[in-house]
């Protein structure tokens, strides 16, 4: 029920009474003030508006938003220079004051002070004009005392409802201000809950007893639960190229169910998922009986997507994509999805024709001994088939995927790739679905040394070795997820939770073996202002490879970045090694202090601490001459404590936070070593990172602006450099380790500014 109806009497009331008792209010316009010169506008640019009288217990922003009269103000606050700078309708929303308006926001104020528990509350307002084009208006608010909760009693079914239930969906507390958007909240709660439990029917009274005198109010909510309802027929109407049955399915209430909340929820979202309707609206006939008949009324979407479009760039030579799909394939809401994107497509005719790169294919021999490769055309095509309510259950999808890929980067790398997976997908519960995958995935990277130790983090030459032959990926994975958090996009209550296995071994026909663990949480807590959240994220991961030790790299686990350990950039929390340009050994020394050999096997005896630069006066090599390059560890701890609040201008908000993680590097057994080797869970490469940051709340989430502090320790590392074999630049790691120190060099505030790490992305953190 809308709650202009439920609040409708109190508000009419007071209007009345408004209209009654204080004639002259809307004469109050500055009553002092000469009438207006004739030169003066109609309607005047409100250039300020203040509110006078506001406490601090009173949410200004909201009061704000519940009139009508606004000021002038910059449309974004990304604006806010050209605002400076230019009256431009472009970049401000200009506003008028409207007189008829004005009068009644001394109305709307009155009546949310009401309903906000100040039942005497009074307004006025005073307008100034600030030249012949712009005025100021004001506010003066009396808000007088507020009518305070002295008692809350609640008659309900305790074999329906406990008491912690109870207490936590009554948002009216003893000893606050008597809201009664609060109270109507409530009612709502306990509409929905008992429903949930099959009593659609179920009553909720409320009343308030108000004392005028003492400024106190006694709350009564009584909660009569009625029948148990069920779901009688169900009528579905408007559907013409998709069946009936289609509908029915993805349903997930059937005739003679009990009649819940969350099913009707839950089937409409089902409904809309599917693609194939533009409009899905389930209703009840308002009926006090125990059997519902349900009206499920549809408005069809077009069943079919295609797209095509091409292009070039100097590189990639041509290029054209193609999408295509099906949103009902052969019936029963089956999709289909196909995509395909070409590119390098007359590469060879078009190789160093204007305005197109020039490749020297003899150059590029050293990758595949084969400079033409890379002038073949490249490819990415994928082919999905998915089918919801799988064996005619709305809550099993099934879906099953083929795709093929080669991509290429001119005397890089050539990565080739095909594979297959199959997911049986239920879903548990609303928003808490559960899935089987198995992916099988054959891939062969062709590509110098240094392009693994860059790129994929592998710098092991037994590794390297496993990523250039064909190889099978193949794991299967488990994995179930749960979200109870109150907004996907800025969460303020709740929780999240996502947790997942994965084997992979010859038995799924994989060439890489291990048993992989990662579970990982958020909880959300309001504290203190409405808008302002206490979130906690915790991650846990643990993989263990097989016999021959080989990890594939997206089986690692890396820490840092936007949305992990803010003080560190993107991975590089972990274990890491150097890299440094070959001829920066040339004039190094090696471990006995003589010459070091840098052009063949020996460079490995160099030690890169004497590492110089490659032209005279040879200056020593600083750490910033090295490269670090994550490589990942076999096991994960991460948390973080993050405090969110809004401020009082624009769409910003603030946050300070504390990340922390330990990446070990030690592969761990944890049914063999016991507790001493989950203990190694927590060893490894440490840090704890404080920082803050400022948040624009935009229509597509948070956009995002973080600075984290990095404790910039110095570290013994390895270092590896690469040589030229058989025509290959190949890595070689060096038997001396290189001491590591980001600030070298760097003193004051300049290695203070240093230690801070900028972050900006889109979406909170988690």
């Amino acid at each position: 029920m809308p709650l202009i109806r439920r609040l409708g009497s109190a508000a009419l009331v007071l209007v009345a009474s408004a209209f009654a008792a204080s004639p002259p209010l809307l004469l109050a316009q500055n009553p002092a003030a000469p009438p207006a010169p004739a030169e003066r506008t109609r309607t005047p640019e409100v250039k300020k508006l203040t509110l006078v009288g506001v406490s601090k217990n009173v949410n200004e922003a909201e009061l704000l938003a519940s009139i009508s009269t606004t000021p002038t103000h910059c449309k974004s606050v990304v604006f806010i220079p050209f605002c400076k700078l230019t009256p431009a309708t472009l970049f401000k929303d200009r506003r008028y004051l409207d007189h008829r308006e004005l009068a009644r926001d001394v109305l709307r104020i009155r009546i949310w002070y009401y309903q906000h528990g100040y039942r005497e509350a009074t307004a006025d307002t005073t307008v100034t004009w600030l030249d012949d084009d712009d005025v100021a208006v004001t506010f003066t608010i009396v808000e007088g005392l507020p009518t305070v909760v002295t008692d809350v009693a609640v008659r309900y079914d305790s074999t329906l409802l406990s008491r912690k239930q109870v207490d936590e969906l009554m948002l009216v507390k003893r000893g606050e201000r008597l809201d009664l958007f609060k109270l109507d909240s409530s009612r709502a709660f306990f509409q929905n809950e008992l429903w949930e439990q099959g009593y659609a029917d179920a009553l909720i009274d409320t009343a308030s007893i108000v004392d005028p005198a003492t400024h106190t109010a006694r709350v009564q909510v009584q909660l009569v639960a009625n029948h148990l309802t069920q779901v009688g027929a169900i009528n579905i109407r408007g559907t013409s190229q998709v069946t009936p049955t289609v509908v029915r399915n993805s349903l997930s209430f059937r005739e003679g169910d009990l009649f819940r909340r969350s099913a009707v929820l839950e089937s409409q979202r089902n409904l809309y998922e599917s693609n194939l309707f533009r409009l899905a609206v389930i209703t009840v006939p308002e009926t006090f009986d125990s059997v519902k008949t349900v009206n499920v009324q549809v408005r069809e979407a077009p069943l079919h997507e295609a797209r095509v479009s091409g292009g070039f760039n100097t590189v990639s030579f041509l290029q054209t994509e193609a999408r295509y799909t099906a949103f009902n394939l052969l019936g029963g809401a089956r999709r289909l999805d196909a995509q395909v994107l070409l590119g390098n497509l007359f590469a060879r005719t078009l190789n160093g024709v204007d305005p197109f790169h020039a490749f020297n294919l003899d150059a590029q021999k050293s990758v595949t001994g084969n400079g033409a490769d890379f002038l073949q055309p490249t490819y990415n095509a994928s082919v999905r088939l998915q089918q919801p309510a799988f064996l005619q259950r709305p809550r099993n999808t099934f879906g099953v995927g083929v795709f093929t890929q080669r991509r290429s980067v001119p005397g890089v790398v050539i990565d080739r790739g095909y594979g297959a997976d199959a997911t049986f997908t239920r879903s548990l519960a609303p928003r808490t679905p559960a899935s089987l995958t198995y992916r099988f995935e054959q891939t062969r990277v062709e590509a110098n040394g240094p392009y693994f130790c860059i790129n994929f983090g592998v710098c092991e030459p037994a590794t390297i070795d496993a990523l250039r032959s064909h190889n099978r990926l193949s794991p299967l994975t488990l994995t179930a997820f749960s979200d109870r958090s109150d907004h996907p996009l800025a969460p303020t209550r709740g929780y999240t939770a996502r947790a997942t296995a994965e084997y992979a071994s010859a038995a799924t026909a994989s060439d890489y073996t291990y048993k992989r663990g990662f579970a990982e949480g958020a909880l959300y807590t309001r504290l203190g202002a409405p808008t302002s959240v206490l979130a906690f994220h915790l991650r846990v991961g643990i993989v263990q490879p097989g016999g021959d030790g080989i990890l594939h790299p997206r089986n690692r686990f890396y820490a840092g970045g936007a949305s992990s350990v803010r003080g560190f950039g993107e991975n590089q929390l972990g274990p890491r090694v150097l890299t440094v340009p070959n001829a920066l050994l040339v004039h190094a020394m090696d471990v006995n202090g003589a010459p070091c050999d840098a052009r063949s096997e020996a460079v490995r005896f160099c030690d890169p601490n004497t590492a110089t630069d490659s032209t005279p006066p040879f200056r020593t090599a600083g750490s910033s001459n090295f490269t670090p390059r994550p490589t990942g560890g076999t096991s994960l701890l991460e948390g973080s404590v993050e405090y969110r609040f809004r401020l009082p201008f624009f769409s910003l908000g603030g946050a300070v936070f504390v990340d922390g993680a330990s990446v070990g590097e030690k592969v761990l057994d944890p049914l063999n070593g016991g507790l001493s080797s989950l203990a190694g869970l927590v060893k490894g490469k440490t840090a704890i990172t404080p920082g803050f940051g400022v948040r624009y709340y935009s229509p597509v989430g948070a956009i995002r602006v973080d600075m984290g502090y990095n404790p910039a320790r110095v570290e013994n590392l390895l270092v590896v450099t690469e040589i030229q074999r058989n025509g290959r630049a190949e890595i070689v790691p060096l038997e001396t380790l290189r001491r590591y120190d980001p600030l070298e060099g760097q003193t004051g505030w300049r290695a203070a500014l240093n230690r801070l790490t900028l972050h900006l992305s889109i979406g909170e953190a988690y």
